[in-house]
């Protein structure tokens, strides 16, 4: 860790923190909320310009979802480093007006070419997530950051909560309202953040932009500089790679193999909203405090593969609903990550970091659509040697443990919490 690093931001003492926090919190909401709301009945639009062919829709699907992390992948270093030279501020709002257009495009989209085309510009205006989890890093102290990457990240939960719920509402009623609700939405949080949303680094503390940290070869040659920092891209790359599994399969899934509409899709994924806000929200913090942030780091993974297994074993949908408890522990694990490798960096790196961070993400992203939904179209197919619907579940089990037996190894000697 670089001796700048472990020198607190001079805004983390700030009294304005908690208020600079309160809207960046925000921010993340509506971001959610208004993808949220296209989850339940993005794969239903794309199996409805395939004449309902569930197959053939998770197919192309996993095409939509590998693209948007593809633009995930190039655009997430060159927003951080954007962010490190001009700072955050201008990279949200122009992203959330980015995201307003993008919902009108895929609301008015005729075709499956015009919604893959609205599927790409949503992969570049989401990139600036990561500048979001920058900014939290510029006005926290290290040993604060993983209960407030926890708060933050309730923000998540709490625009799946209700996201998907009126998603699904709307989706029975129009399947294109949905799309017009998201484009409000990001316009407002959007014009929220013109009026409202505070700068968080300071001139001073800003780098200069060069290209070859804003691509994303130069960009992961940051996570290579240190030891911890490599170990937890590698453990972080295998978790999100399993949580591909949720956005590129569970609707087709639950539909074919439980027969859920919209409205139950929806709501289970509210549920899910629901316990990942509790637990970010409220317990994150002490989890942490009683098990430390590397104890609470490895059982997080691990509820998070326990989960996986019961969405895979599950016979009935009622069954597959105690999974979601179990795997809202898992994130734990998330903010106790982030809280790690944030120590590990100087304070004008944070938008870099964050934007590594992402583009490992994306190659997570890249490779998960098609492997979890030729996986699941593989087993229901008359190809298969068995019917096993649940066996992208089972795959994205494994891949957690995997992800768990990674971190126990990096931080095998290493302090319980960063400094």
């Amino acid at each position: 860790m670089s001796e700048t690093s472990a020198v607190d931001p001079p805004l983390a003492t700030s009294p304005a923190r908690g208020a600079a926090v309160a809207f960046i919190f925000v921010t993340i909401l509506l971001d959610m909320l208004a993808l949220g709301l296209i989850m339940p009945i993005l794969p239903k639009l794309v199996e409805s310009f395939v004449d309902n062919d569930t197959a053939r829709a998770a197919r192309i699907f996993g095409v939509f979802g590998t693209a948007w992390a593809l633009m995930q992948f190039f655009f997430s270093p060159l927003l951080g480093s954007l962010s490190d030279r001009f700072g955050r501020r201008p990279v949200v709002l122009l992203s959330n007006f980015g995201l307003a257009l993008d919902y009108v495009l895929m609301a008015l989209a005729p075709s499956l070419i015009w919604l893959f085309v609205g599927r790409v510009i949503s992969g570049i205006t989401s990139a600036s997530i990561s500048t979001a989890f920058a900014y939290i890093s510029d006005v926290t102290p290290a040993e604060k950051r993983a209960a407030v990457f926890g708060k933050v990240g309730a923000a998540f939960g709490a625009g799946f909560i209700l996201g998907p719920a009126i998603g699904g509402l709307l989706g029975d009623a129009d399947p294109r309202l949905p799309f017009w609700v998201a484009a409000g939405l990001s316009f407002a949080n959007a014009l929220y953040g013109l009026l409202i949303l505070p700068e968080s680094l300071p001139r001073d503390r800003r780098s200069s932009f060069l290209w070859k940290s804003a691509n994303p070869v130069g960009a992961l040659h940051l996570l290579r500089s240190d030891r911890i920092l490599a170990g937890l891209s590698v453990s972080n790359f295998f978790a999100q790679l399993a949580h591909v599994v949720l956005p590129s399969t569970f609707v087709l899934y639950a539909t074919y193999r439980y027969g859920w509409d919209s409205k139950t899709v929806g709501l289970t994924l509210a549920m899910v909203g629901i316990c990942a806000m509790l637990v970010q929200g409220a317990g994150i913090g002490p989890i942490i405090r009683l098990f430390g942030e590397k104890r609470a780091l490895l059982l997080g993974l691990l509820c998070g593969a326990a989960g996986f297994f019961i969405f895979a074993a599950a016979p009935t949908g009622p069954l597959s609903w105690l999974g979601i408890p179990v795997m809202s522990l898992w994130g734990v694990s998330g903010a106790a990550i982030q809280s790690f490798m944030t120590s590990q960096v100087a304070p004008d790196q944070q938008g870099r970091l964050q934007g590594a961070t992402s583009s490992v993400q994306a190659i997570s992203q890249l490779l998960g659509p098609f492997l979890f939904t030729l996986t699941f179209a593989y087993f229901i197919g008359d190809s298969a040697p068995i019917k096993l619907e649940g066996a992208p579940f089972f795959l994205a089990c494994a891949l957690v443990l995997l992800a768990c037996a990674i971190a126990a190894v990096t931080l095998a000697g290493s302090r319980s919490d960063p400094k």
